[in-house]
């Protein structure tokens, strides 16, 4: 959602975009509003589901691709086989997954954002998306 949008509830912002809000599309929305994670389509149903019985994974599906083409969330391919989703947040931030348990931890470093813009810059581009891959397999540091 953008700047204008950010104190509208997700249900708010698809009726100020003309779209028509079912009783199962408000379910849905309120599951991805509540999740404090990334979630994929089964597990939105799994939640979806057990506040409405009635709702289908298809329609938890075909919802997410509605809000999805309205610029309402955001799909990401963290590379586990399944497509996650998240609010379009109010700022920009990374993620970090744990390829041995699929935790996604979400951060923002301003050094990391200032390196990608001067390399770009200096490489004759300018920055508009990145993506930064760790190596696979690899443990996390011991502390």
């Amino acid at each position: 959602m953008s700047k204008v949008e950010t104190d509208l509830t997700l249900e708010e912002a698809c009726a100020q975009r003309g779209m028509r809000m079912t009783e199962q599309r408000r379910v849905i929305a309120q599951v991805i509003e509540q999740s404090g994670d990334h979630p994929d389509v089964e597990e939105l149903y799994r939640r979806a589901s057990a506040v409405d019985a009635r709702i289908s994974l298809s329609t938890v599906y075909r919802t997410m691709n509605l809000f999805e083409e309205a610029g309402l969330v955001t799909k990401h391919d963290f590379k586990d086989g399944r497509a996650r989703f998240e609010l379009i947040p109010d700022e920009h931030h990374d993620h970090l997954i744990d390829i041995r348990t699929g935790k996604v931890i979400e951060f923002r470093n301003e050094e990391i954002e200032a390196i990608q813009e001067v390399i770009a810059r200096k490489l004759g581009y300018k920055l508009v998306d990145h993506r930064l891959e760790p190596v696979r397999g690899a443990a996390p540091e011991q502390a």
